[in-house]
């Protein structure tokens, strides 16, 4: 059962590593192992006699002392205990180097919490790590919190009090902190500030443990026995009292295992405390906080486990949806760009193809508004009396026509059917436009693939820079493409004005009575019904034509445009991106440095629960 702990205690100290102390919102979405491991948080007041608990139950001087606020940081106490040898300690933030000498390890510690806090005597919620290894000790882990004041000192905050207060109650309202409130006997317990801020956070006493210094400083004719028993100040557990050195044995350098034996002496021989001699004292103080950190510990595992399970799903999802690093070397990042580039220009085809949605609305620019366009040209316009009159007579020149007036048909013919330019134009410009908002929609879309496994990328939002020049290549051969469909699609409109359909004119009927006997006279053949006779000829015809054109212009689009499209977007850029070299591929895929911290975030984190999966299991199958 004693690699429980030590398995806690390892975990500890990789999350602690990971920059995980506990601490709400610091890795968003993702679960901190640190809220789900059990831990014991040593509570207390200033004077409380906390720091004298502790070192009692090490057997060694190595708390820092002094007025005011001492503990400025929460210190990570790991016990670790051996079968022989030297004491020594060692911390976690400097892993190669161990202390023999205790004096040197309270310095350390007052020096740690000035590099994290500065010398303005605030404090700060990142813990320090120290690992005790004795054979004086128990396996036991203890998370001491700076002591409860109700007043800053000089060079603190205001806030200072309300700051710490507000530290220790977000570590011991968790469900699995076990608390250990330290009260003074030689006060009120209705004061003690360890009991009120415990019952705030376990009102039924279910995970707090009470401790009481200073017994052998109680008034004369006073004693804790009430408490002790649990007839006063009841908690779940039975209240553990303790004597501590006094400041002048520590002043004098007592020795701490003489001081535990004086301890024992004092309840074994104090009339009051005989009775309870045997569960008295910081030596069993520590051996149940150990049985019962097992315990709790033990119980603990299956839930453990399953957080640990569904954490590591999360966090593999999550970096498969960031993605792979960068390769190192020019092939890996070419690779990588045009694995990009190449299921970008696959999904931009699924949406033209109808697989993804949007390629259906170049079809209604088709069939509604290119036929509503040209519905709109209304030709009858151009077909007034005024207007047929004026180009017929400029036709004819100085010399009537004789028969039919056919330059005047083609002046009439070409006046209408020049202005479906200006349809035909718009078409051109509506597809490219569908075509430039696929391209957005397919750059959001895009995900990387090998031919072994699928990563989902966070889009090309993880490479800003080849986003910008791929969508840049990508818009340029949709201008180009736009500019040759614009060209042949408008000759498709010239080459109906160059020729016209003459079978369309010769199934004309030529009587008198539809103006095709010469014999009538000048003034005849500019009347209105002659006239109007050839107006309704040229809309027939105009409406032939646009018929015809309404099949054709789409075909031309699609042609120069949407097929080229799915032929050869990015032919120009591969182009190009094989005359890169290895630092101009760098600099395209210069990815944004939020998500690349992210990725190394969650990839030790990933290693850090798949470390306690294994652990664990391995723990779980011993027990």
């Amino acid at each position: 059962m004693e690699n429980l702990i030590q398995l806690v205690n390892k975990i500890q100290r990789a999350c602690t590593a990971l920059g995980d102390h506990g601490e709400d919102g610091k890795e968003g979405a993702v679960p901190t192992l640190w809220d789900a491991l059990p831990s014991i948080a040593v509570v207390g007041g200033q004077s409380s006699g906390k720091s004298s608990v502790l070192e009692s139950i090490v057997g060694k001087d190595f708390l820092p002392r002094g007025s005011g606020i001492v503990t400025r940081r929460p210190l990570v106490l790991q016990l670790h205990k051996i079968d022989e040898g030297r004491e020594y300690a060692e911390f976690m933030h400097l892993p190669r180097k161990k202390f023999t000498d205790f004096a040197a390890v309270r310095q350390e510690i007052s020096d740690e919490t000035d590099r994290e806090t500065g010398r303005t005597k605030g404090i700060s919620s990142v813990p320090i790590h120290l690992s005790i290894y004795s054979p004086h000790v128990v396996n036991l882990t203890l998370v001491d919190l700076p002591g409860l004041t109700k007043v800053a000192v000089d060079g603190q905050p205001d806030s200072i009090v309300q700051d710490i207060e507000n530290m220790i109650r977000a570590f011991i309202e968790k469900p699995n902190c076990i608390i250990l409130a330290i009260s003074p006997a030689n006060q009120d317990l209705a004061t003690s500030d360890a009991i009120k801020i415990s019952r705030e956070v376990d009102p039924k006493g279910e995970r707090t443990f009470g401790v009481l210094t200073k017994i052998d400083l109680m008034d004369k004719g006073t004693d804790a026995v009430d408490i002790l028993e649990g007839k006063a100040y009841k908690l779940n557990f039975p209240w553990i009292g303790v004597v501590n050195r006094s400041q002048a044995d520590i002043n004098k350098n007592v020795d701490m295992i003489a001081a535990r034996r004086r301890e024992q002496e004092y309840f074994e021989t104090t009339p009051e405390y005989r009775h309870l001699a045997s569960r008295m004292g910081s030596v069993h103080l520590g051996k149940v906080l150990s049985k019962h950190l097992e315990t709790v510990i033990k119980s603990r595992i299956p839930g453990l486990q399953s957080l640990i399970s569904k954490t590591i799903m999360d966090l593999e999802m999550e970096l498969n949806r960031i993605g792979k690093p960068i390769a190192a070397d020019t092939g890996g990042k070419l690779y990588t760009v045009m694995e990009i580039c190449r299921s970008f220009d696959q999904i931009f085809k699924d949406h033209l193809d109808g697989i993804r949605p949007g390629g259906d609305k170049i079809y209604q620019v088709f069939d509604n508004q290119f036929p509503a366009a040209l519905k709109r040209l209304h030709f009858d316009k151009h077909l007034s009396m005024d207007t047929v009159r004026k180009l017929i007579t400029e036709a004819d020149g100085y010399q009537p026509h004789l028969i039919a007036p056919e330059q005047g048909y083609r002046r009439l013919i070409e006046s209408c059917v020049v202005s479906i330019r200006g349809p035909a134009e718009a078409a051109v410009d509506m597809v490219h436009g569908i075509l430039k908002d696929l391209i957005k929609t397919s750059m959001s879309e895009t995900l990387a693939s090998n031919s072994l496994f699928i990563f989902i990328f966070r889009e090309l939002k993880q490479y800003p820079t080849l986003k910008v020049e791929l969508g840049a290549a990508a818009n340029e051969s949709l201008e180009r493409m736009r500019e040759e469909s614009k060209r042949a699609t408008l000759q498709l409109v010239d080459m109906e004005c160059a020729y016209l359909t003459i079978d369309f004119f010769r199934k004309l009927p030529q009587d008198a009575e539809k103006g095709g006997n010469p014999t009538h006279s000048l003034f005849d053949r500019y009347s209105d019904a002659y006239l109007r006779r050839i107006a309704t000829t040229v809309l027939s015809y105009v409406n032939m034509v646009c018929a015809s054109l309404r099949n054709t212009i789409p075909k031309s689009v699609v042609y120069c445009q949407v097929r080229e499209a799915k032929r050869s977007l990015l032919d120009h850029f591969f182009t190009e991106l094989g005359k890169k070299d290895g630092k101009q591929l760098s600099a395209l895929l210069n990815e944004d440095p939020a998500v690349m911290q992210r990725r190394t975030s969650l990839a030790r984190r990933l290693e850090l629960y798949r470390n306690a999966q294994a652990e664990i299991e391995a723990v779980a199958w011993d027990k």
